[in-house]
Order: structure tokens, then C-alpha cells, then sequence
């Protein structure tokens, strides 16, 4: 006899029942939060709503080529919102150690005091076992411990493509059972991942290919650009010579998002701004 899965068949009113309220998580990022919103139906028209941050619940994509600011933006989102929840921030690259010496000092030019650091971020050092980089059922199990013990709303992934780093064919069954798992504890997430040299700039492509925008519920992309030419320099209004970095929303399946190409940056201090569009106009 084929077997059957009835566990899996589910009614819409069954599935609303555990369907999360629509609302947004404030990032601590200055010019991201205006960026989600949704829509409601208001005397016959439609009125936006911000959602005043990302979507709660959601597993967001941040992608780039190196040095555009990826892991500076989750680190910033968990630093803010290390004040009011439990974060769980699992390391694939950098170990423990050194990622939260630099997260204080930027917990500093936010004026957080660290001590939120020490009580509510708990950090699974994947960059310093490769059981948990290698074998990832001995990393979902460790980070469903975390979650119960801990009480985690919150995880980020720095980065998931160093789940896959020499096996990029299997990108799509480990991203897909990250993000399974994810949805099931109800975990709002950010996961980084890291663009080729021959990727397209401003699009989700990523090692891994689409794998990762695909599967997720949303991307943002950054990027950088030299100005080298009087054609960047007219389009951007920036002197040649000078470094500008772009931020854009690739896509939102859950909620409403702003579409175009802003500018981005990275202050002395650290911390990651996104400003107003290239073409000009308010944040």
C-alpha cells in the first residue's frame, strides 16, 4: 500500500488558527524599518501601513559581495533587539570570542549597555566545530536545545553559506532544511549569505545560485561600487575616486516592501544607515 501522510493535510481554517499576527520587528537600523509595510482597505482604498520594522517571524536573506556591511547589519539587529529578547547567533566563520568584543564596541556608539550582550545573546560557535558546520542535523538539534533552554525568539545565521562552502550542489537541501526548522520554532531570522565575483550586483544571486532567495521569505542585497567613470559619477552625483554602497529590498513574499535602490553606509563607529534612493527623493 502507498503510504500516506495525513499529519500533512491541513484545512485553511485549521491553518489559520496558527497563522502569526502580521507585525514588524524594529530593527535598530536607522532608514530600515519604514522600508515593510502592508495594506488594508480603508473607505475603497488602499491605505499602506508600516509595519515599523521587518515582518515577525520572517527569514530573511541579507546577501553581498565581501566588505558591503552583511554581518555589521545582523550584528546591529541583534545588539537592539538583544535589549528586549533572547538571540540566538550561530557562527560559522569568525569564533565566539571575537565576534562579541566587536558587537560591544558597537553596542557603545548605539549607547545599549553591553551587559545586554552578556545576558541574552547566546552564541553557537559553529566556526570552531565542524560537526556542527559538516552535519547539519547536529546543528538543528543543538540550536532546538538553544531554543528550549534558552527561550530563543531570535537566530541568525553568519553566514549559511558556510553550510556549504565546498559542496555548493547541496545548497538547496541544507537551505531548505534551515529554513523548515526555522518556521517551525517560529524564529525570527536573519541569514547571511555571500555573493561570487561573476554574481550580479543587485539581484538574490548568491554561491549556491538562487538556492537561498528562492527558499527564504525575503532578501536584501548590498553592494558597492567605485565611481570610475563620468557615468557613475552623473548617476550616483559623487566625485570619481569615492566608494558608494547601495542597499536594496530583492523581494518580500510575506509583506509590502520599498523597491528601489538606496544608498548605504557604514560610520566610523560601525553601525550600518540606509539612506535615500540614488534617483533622489525622501528616505
Amino acid at each position: 500500500m502507498e503510504e500516506i501522510i495525513k499529519e500533512a493535510i491541513i484545512t485553511a481554517k485549521e491553518a489559520s488558527k496558527k497563522a502569526p499576527k502580521l507585525e514588524g520587528v524594529p530593527t535598530g537600523i536607522d532608514g530600515l524599518d519604514e522600508l515593510f509595510y502592508y495594506t488594508e482597505i480603508e473607505n475603497n482604498k488602499p491605505v499602506k501601513k508600516l509595519l515599523s520594522g521587518m515582518l515577525k517571524y520572517s527569514v530573511c536573506n541579507i546577501t553581498g559581495i565581501n566588505d558591503t556591511g552583511k554581518s555589521l547589519m545582523a550584528e546591529q539587529f541583534a545588539i537592539f533587539q538583544s535589549q528586549f529578547h533572547k538571540i540566538c547567533f550561530i557562527i560559522v566563520e569568525t569564533p565566539a570570542n571575537f565576534v562579541v568584543s566587536s558587537m560591544k564596541l558597537r553596542a557603545k556608539a548605539m549607547n545599549i549597555d553591553e551587559k545586554w550582550i552578556d545576558e541574552n545573546i547566546i552564541f553557537i560557535d559553529a566556526s570552531s566545530n565542524y560537526k556542527l558546520r559538516e552535519e547539519i542535523p547536529i546543528l538543528l538539534n543543538t540550536l532546538a536545545y538553544a531554543i528550549k533552554e534558552y527561550k530563543i525568539n531570535f537566530t541568525i545565521i553568519d553566514s549559511i553559506t558556510g553550510l556549504f562552502e565546498n559542496k555548493e550542489m547541496l545548497a538547496r537541501s541544507i537551505v531548505r532544511r534551515v529554513y523548515s526548522f526555522l518556521k517551525k520554532w517560529y524564529q525570527t531570522s536573519i541569514l547571511i549569505s555571500q555573493k561570487r565575483s561573476g554574481h550580479e550586483i543587485l539581484s538574490s544571486e548568491a554561491a549556491g545560485g538562487y538556492a537561498v532567495g528562492h527558499i527564504v521569505d525575503g532578501t536584501i542585497v548590498l553592494s558597492k561600487e567605485l565611481i570610475d567613470t563620468q557615468y557613475k559619477a552623473k548617476i550616483y552625483k559623487k566625485p570619481i575616486g569615492e566608494i558608494v554602497r547601495l542597499f536594496r529590498i530583492y523581494g518580500c513574499r510575506m509583506c509590502g516592501h520599498d523597491t528601489k535602490v538606496r544608498f548605504f553606509e557604514i560610520t566610523e563607529s560601525g553601525l550600518v544607515r540606509v539612506l535615500n534612493p540614488i534617483e533622489g527623493g525622501e528616505r
